[in-house]
Parts: C-alpha cells; sequence; structure tokens
C-alpha cells in the first residue's frame, strides 16, 4: 500500500486538503493502517509527515481505536518536531486518542507544555486541547497538571485558547 500512499502524496495535480481527506478515509474504510502511514512518513518531507498525521487526526476523531499505542507513542514524539504543523497536528491526534493510552500520559505532558509555549497560536490551541482531555480523565496528574494550567491562563493572551482549559477546569470539578 505505501506505493499509493506515496503516489496520492506525490500529486500535484489533487490539492493538500484532497490528499488528508483521501488518506482519512482510506484510514476509516480499513484499506490502510495508521501503523502504514506513520511508516510512509518516517522518510518523508515535512509537509507529508504533517499531512498523514492529519489524516490520523481527522479519523482519530471519529474512531479513536485506529490508533495503536506504537503508532500514538510515534506521534507523540513528533510534539518537538521543527515544523509548527507537525506539532499541532500530533497534539491533535494525541488529544482525540490519550483516554486510551492512559499509561503514556507522563511521557507527553512535558512536551506538550513546552508547546503552550510556541509563538504559533494554533500550536497553543493545540496544545491546550491535549491537555484539557487529559485533565478530564480525572488522573492522579491533574494534582500538578490543575496549577500549571491556571498558571499557563495567565499568561495566554487567546481567550480561544484560555476557553479550552476552563471549559476542562469546569468539566473536572
Amino acid at each position: 500500500m505505501n506505493t499509493s500512499i506515496a503516489d496520492l502524496l506525490n500529486d500535484k495535480l489533487i490539492k493538500s486538503k484532497q490528499k488528508t481527506e483521501s488518506l482519512s478515509r482510506l484510514l476509516r474504510e480499513n484499506k490502510i493502517t495508521t501503523s502504514e502511514l506513520i511508516h510512509f512518513a518516517e522518510n518523508a518531507k515535512a509537509t507529508q509527515i504533517a499531512t498523514c498525521i492529519e489524516a490520523i487526526e481527522y479519523a482519530s476523531k471519529q474512531n479513536p481505536g485506529i490508533v495503536n499505542q506504537q503508532v500514538f507513542l510515534l506521534i507523540a514524539d513528533k510534539l518537538s518536531a521543527k515544523e509548527p504543523r507537525i506539532k499541532w497536528e500530533s497534539a491533535k491526534v494525541i488529544g482525540n486518542t490519550v483516554h486510551l493510552f492512559q499509561k503514556e500520559i507522563e511521557k507527553i505532558i512535558p512536551q506538550l507544555l513546552d508547546n503552550t509555549e510556541h509563538s504559533g497560536t494554533v500550536v497553543r490551541w493545540s496544545a491546550a486541547y491535549a491537555l484539557s482531555e487529559i485533565l478530564k480523565l480525572k488522573s492522579t496528574y491533574n494534582k500538578e497538571l490543575i496549577p500549571t494550567i491556571e498558571a499557563i491562563m495567565q499568561t495566554e493572551e487567546k481567550n480561544s485558547i484560555k476557553k479550552i482549559y476552563i471549559d476542562a477546569l469546569k468539566k473536572i470539578r
């Protein structure tokens, strides 16, 4: 299947959004797996990596179970990527699926917190989304995470990002 992933992603006639939607549909229809997509992305260009992760994000919103632990951890590693789009797409996948991988929370919180200080609004928004999903799990990590998030809210200038944290805090109190 890798050749068709490559063919799709390298096709100059297909717009980026269409590529994402096509890959997401292939994932939802079980014609490709998240593992195949991540395996392809290992040697791809940054834009292709981001498109692969975005396709997983779209599909995992409807069916979080398509992401296995290995894929979750590989995507979690992408939180520290140089490219902002890879960071934000990875955080959205984590937000969609973290409830399935609660044993991995400790590994991902530090990088998500780093991304809350990123200059890019979408990176910060996506980190807020993932962190809010972690908060809603009401895990033992909330003891440290709640005051940390309250401090982040004091310095965050975007109300749309603050609102994500506020909504999560309301749900757990």
